[in-house]
């Protein structure tokens, strides 16, 4: 889980003499945070900053995103969250062709009929492709890994019986410094890992 911080300014990680260009953030990257913030996703999820990974880039900043649900609905449905990571350095754009680089992390609870499809990882990474294209969060060098577990608790050890959890771990490039809409896919992957029913359909207890 996440815990927002105060404040969602950029966050640098390098000194003046690791960056020669002293503690100045670039205003692509303040820009390219700022429209992070701007996305307007649906009612049931919230976003908040998280501290980012450290010495991944010259500049970074991450953000959580989390499904919201009543007591009830976290009983019978479990956790869903996931991070969102912008990394930004210029020295890097030969690689992955651009800048702005965004790293995602999706971990969420599953049912047992649902994680027990084989297709699960390939459905997964479905949504992925067709929110990015559906929300026209522009991109190249995509990448990334889906993988759904099952444990089984014995002992003295809380929680159910047999658990099970998809994991999606996916990066890529942003093609604008708009990032948005990349947001707002990354938003609707975590809605349908999460099984919330289609936006503006209530779901009948």
């Amino acid at each position: 889980m996440f815990t927002p911080d105060a404040t969602s300014s950029p966050t640098p990680l390098n000194r003046a003499s690791d960056t020669g260009n002293g503690n100045s953030t670039p205003p692509a990257f303040t820009r390219a945070v700022e429209s992070m913030h701007a996305a307007r996703l649906r009612p049931e999820i919230t976003l908040g900053t998280i501290r980012p990974p450290q010495r991944l880039a010259p500049f970074s900043h991450a953000i959580g995103l989390e499904v919201e649900r009543s007591i009830d609905e976290q009983a019978a449905e479990g956790d869903a969250f996931g991070r969102l990571i912008l990394l930004h350095d210029p020295g890097a754009e030969e690689a992955w062709e651009g800048a702005m680089r965004l790293v995602a992390y999706i971990q969420a609870d599953m049912d047992h009929e649902v994680a027990a499809d084989p297709l699960l990882p390939d459905v997964a990474w479905q949504w992925l492709t067709e929110a990015l294209g559906g929300a026209g969060a522009d991109h190249t060098n995509l990448g990334g890994t889906v993988t759904a577990t099952s444990s089984v608790r014995f002992g003295e050890i809380g929680g159910p019986p047999r658990a099970h959890q998809l994991e999606m771990r996916a990066s890529w490039t942003a093609s604008a410094l708009d990032l948005a809409p990349h947001v707002l896919a990354f938003s609707r992957v975590l809605a349908n890992v999460a099984g919330l029913p289609p936006e503006g359909i209530t779901r009948l207890g």
